[in-house]
């Protein structure tokens, strides 16, 4: 049916809509932003295919925000726009009224939902006017709770002058109005049933003895204190049987005026959810379910935060920074989170990562990935302050499997993805490379290694390169070493910890062979004796 508000003369419908809203993704709703979906590979090695499968859950939403999750938008000022919406958020009381608006709008939308599965015509006039009453209460509710908040973003803000436009014009004093007569008329409607049989009489309540009352006021003398419901509880439908469909007929047939006001309600408020509020509610889910996801580790102690956005500098930086997908689990489980720091400043471009193995390389690798593809959806990241360079893609090379039924082999699928991506990346890229070239000797992981980097280097990207060879940590001043580090003293525990240093993989694999009495000296002791 068409919107009510088209009927409006111009001049009406200007007044009451004085204020603009155009959404709180971006100011602009057709302002040619580039949003490209993230390579479902990619999500999937960085393991944000478990992050955006847990934000969106069972929101109703759902799917835009899975859509918003793996898009990159690539407009620095569209991403502020959002931290904008983001910061006002983190106001708790705030937090509480928009959501508890948004759970009164799904409330409504069930209800505009369930009217087709109903028989009757008048329950599906009651469940609209239903709809109708709670989205009253809930607009109502969401005005004051914004009138009375010191908010800063554009979007909030504008929305909140919008929506206190919508509560003082004549199409919502219209609504508020009707509804209640409507539900005021409904109230007073009583009538009487007779079941004798098969037959069904309904009359006007006329005064009748109640006997259920009498009933239970017979029995009240011999109540003592709270004792145990042994009611059966039965599943309600909001569909009614055929003999209540016939019943609730007849009723509104006693009280045509009633029931001819209700039917003429449904028609003049056909659409009753303006534009703007149904576009709110819809947007707001995705701030809604990532605030949701990320509160408890914030209950943990970890840190987010809304990171600095570059598109030409690629100095960047993270403190306190973590695995997202991982730190969900452990936050669960009540194991500790580890959090790394990390930066890179001009000439430097590459991380190349070394150390023992389980040390949290790949861990690292994968959280420098993270942050660069969530902070281009304009989220919070993992860490307590960063800086981050806002790329048109991230790309990810992580070792797999080997397929039998592929015909070529591990060094040949590696080269092959490996030349793949570096036709494809652009100055502006992000590249994560993880243990590449285990297939191969020493010398040709070495030799083939520098090859990479040297192209990695040439393209100026910005690199996470995780690997065994000590060597390629040194490979230019564009480089910058980390190492996964160890327990001081027992070189055979992880700390998790990935920090900047020379690598010295040798040292931990001698520092492990003697703590083991397993050096070349020790055992030639061993066997001579």
């Amino acid at each position: 049916m068409a919107d009510q508000r088209s009927a409006d003369p111009p001049d009406q419908a200007a007044a009451e809509r004085p204020f603009r809203f155009d959404g709180l993704l971006a100011q602009e709703p057709a302002d040619g932003l580039v949003r490209p979906r993230a390579d479902q590979q990619t999500l999937t090695d960085l393991r944000l295919d478990q992050v955006i499968g847990a934000v969106a859950g069972s929101w109703e939403e759902r799917d835009l925000v899975i859509a918003l999750l793996g898009e990159q938008v690539h407009d620095v000022a569209a991403l502020r726009y959002r931290h904008e919406v983001f910061r006002d958020m983190e106001d708790p009381v705030l937090f509480e009224a928009i959501k508890a608006f948004s759970g009164q709008m799904r409330e409504v939308r069930r209800h505009l939902d369930q009217m087709s599965k109903m028989r009757s015509v008048q329950q599906q006039q009651g469940w609209f006017l239903d709809a109708a009453a709670i989205f009253c209460d809930a607009v109502r509710s969401l005005g004051t709770s914004l009138a009375g908040r010191p908010l800063t973003s554009r979007a909030l803000r504008a929305f909140r002058d919008y929506l206190a436009g919508y509560l003082a014009s004549a199409r919502f004093a219209g609504l508020a109005a009707d509804t209640a007569g409507r539900k005021n008329d409904l109230a007073r409607v009583t009538y009487l049933v007779r079941i004798k049989g098969l037959r069904v009489e309904v009359s006007r309540y006329e005064g009748e003895a109640d006997y259920s009352a009498e009933i239970e006021q017979a029995f009240a003398r011999f109540r003592q204190g709270a004792v145990k419901d042994y009611q059966v509880k039965y599943r309600g439908w909001p569909s009614m049987n055929h003999v209540g469909a016939q019943i609730l007929e007849l009723v509104a047939r006693l009280f045509t005026d009633e029931f001819s006001a209700l039917e003429e309600f449904c028609r003049r408020h056909a659409d009753f959810v303006a534009h703007e509020i149904r576009q709110f509610a819809r947007e707001i889910q995705f701030y809604l379910a990532y605030l949701d996801y990320i509160a408890p580790m914030r209950a943990a102690g970890l840190h987010f935060c809304l990171p600095e956005l570059t598109a030409e500098s690629k100095d960047v930086f993270a403190r306190d920074t973590f695995d997202l997908a991982l730190a969900a689990r452990l936050v669960f489980a009540g194991t500790p989170v580890v959090v790394n720091d990390f930066e890179l400043r001009d000439p430097q471009r590459v991380f190349v990562v070394s150390g023992p193995n389980q040390g949290g390389k790949t861990t690292f690798a994968r959280t420098f990935g993270q942050l660069h593809h969530l902070a281009a959806t304009g989220c919070p990241v993992p860490g307590s302050s960063a800086r981050i360079y806002l790329c048109d893609q991230v790309f990810t090379h992580f070792e797999r499997e080997e397929d039998i039924a592929d015909l070529t082999g591990k060094l040949e699928d590696d080269l092959l993805r490996i030349q793949k991506i570096l036709l494809a990346a652009t100055p502006r890229s992000v590249v994560i490379m993880n243990e590449i070239f285990t297939s191969t000797t020493l010398s040709d992981a070495r030799f083939l290694g520098q090859k990479v980097l040297e192209k990695i280097v040439g393209l100026d990207l910005l690199c996470v390169y995780v690997t065994f060879i000590d060597e390629l940590a040194s490979f230019a001043d564009t480089v910058v070493s980390m190492v996964a580090a160890i327990v001081p003293g027992n070189p055979a525990q992880r700390t998790y910890k990935v920090v900047a240093r020379p690598a010295d993989g040798l040292a931990y694999a001698l520092a492990i062979a003697d703590k083991h009495r397993v050096t070349y000296a020790q055992l030639r002791g061993r066997i001579t004796s």
